[in-house]
Parts: structure tokens; C-alpha cells; sequence
């Protein structure tokens, strides 16, 4: 009898404690926004960081409704491509993820990033909080110093994230191939080793701090 109590508690509070435990795993993690330029280099940049739990691709900070990659690739929706990253403060800051952005984008230019063109291949980004929009916006002067140049991507509050199609998911997991074609044809690294002065992975003093 007594083990049938038990069992009886422990049935009854599971859904309850399991609950609090999936609230306080979320109540860990926080989101940014970013975009420079096609979502599937930009996914591939943050993924398989210490401390990024998820990336996904998408499209922010337009005007209509779940959009269609159609719509957007056409650029007349106002949106950007951009990618949302879940990440763990505790693991990566939210400072070093601007490092990361920034090392892999061209902030020189607007409408456009590498061989992409148009308002959805703008480079921004989306804050989420006040203390996002503050670090983003001093990254953004330490940038144009560090550059000697004008920083042209923008800095706005993080409209609506809406997912991108599943095939644009981990693209360049799912075709390494022609994400490798497109991505030097498109002279993305070509572009960062010669704006940063260094591979865009590189470490080595005299990088960007923020």
C-alpha cells in the first residue's frame, strides 16, 4: 500500500515538477538577432560555438506576414535574412557574440553583403532588450575606430522572427557542397580576410575587442 502511495505522489507532481524544470532551463538562455547577408553562411558562422545552443534561419524586420523566401528573395517585403541565436549567457556573452558578428560581416556597406544584393542581404542588428541595444551601439563605434572607416549596418529593435523553410536549415549540413561553392564564388572569406586583415577565426593580437 504504501508503495502505491508513492507511486501515487510521484505521478501526480511529475508534470508539475518537470514543468518548473523546463521554465528554469529557458529562464537560462537568451536570443539575439543578427543579419549580414545570406542566413546560411551567417547560421554557419554562430553554430557549434561553446555556449550558442541553437541557431535558426529566418526573416526579420519587414512588413508582411510569414513571408515566403520567394517574397523575400524578390526584396519586397522589407525584410532582412537574418539568423536567431539561443545561447547561454553563462557560457558566451552577448558581447561576444557582437565580436563574432562583426568579424563575419562587412559593415563598409549597405543593401548588400559579398556578392548579394538588396534591402533582405542588409547587414543589422536586432536588439532585444535594452542592454542589447546599448552593447550593440558601442560595439558599433568601437567597429568604425577599429576600421578607420564609416559602419553602415544598422541597429534596430528586433521586430518578428519568422522561420525561414525547413530546407534552409543547417544548409550548409545538408549540402556542404554547393554551401562551399556558393560561399567562395561568393567571396565571403576572400572579403573578411582582407577587411579584418586576418581570417575571420583568427585570435591572434591586435583583433577586434570589445
Amino acid at each position: 500500500m504504501r508503495n502505491q502511495y508513492l507511486i501515487g505522489l510521484i505521478l501526480a507532481f511529475a508534470p508539475q515538477v518537470l514543468a518548473k524544470s523546463e521554465n528554469a532551463a529557458r529562464e537560462k538562455t537568451e536570443k539575439a538577432v543578427f543579419a549580414s547577408g545570406c542566413f546560411w553562411c551567417t547560421e554557419s558562422d554562430f553554430e557549434d560555438r561553446p555556449g550558442v545552443l541553437q541557431v535558426v534561419s529566418g526573416y526579420t524586420n519587414g512588413q508582411v506576414v510569414n513571408p515566403t523566401y520567394a517574397q523575400v528573395s524578390a526584396g519586397s517585403t522589407g525584410h532582412a535574412e537574418a539568423v536567431e541565436i539561443t545561447f547561454d549567457p553563462k557560457k558566451i556573452t552577448y558581447k561576444e557574440l557582437l565580436k563574432i558578428y562583426w568579424e563575419n560581416s562587412d559593415p563598409t556597406v549597405n543593401d548588400r553583403q559579398f556578392c548579394d544584393q538588396g534591402t533582405q542581404y542588409r547587414p543589422g542588428i536586432y536588439f532585444l532588450s535594452t542592454e542589447q541595444e546599448t552593447l550593440a551601439k558601442e560595439s558599433k563605434e568601437k567597429v568604425g575606430t577599429f576600421l578607420g572607416v564609416k559602419v553602415l549596418t544598422e541597429i534596430e529593435k528586433a521586430g518578428t522572427f519568422y522561420l525561414a523553410e525547413d530546407y534552409h536549415q543547417d544548409y550548409y549540413k545538408k549540402n556542404p557542397i554547393r554551401y562551399k561553392y556558393y560561399r567562395f564564388n561568393c567571396g565571403r572569406d576572400q572579403r573578411l580576410e582582407k577587411l579584418w586583415k586576418k581570417p575571420a577565426s583568427s585570435e591572434k593580437p591586435g583583433s577586434l575587442q570589445l
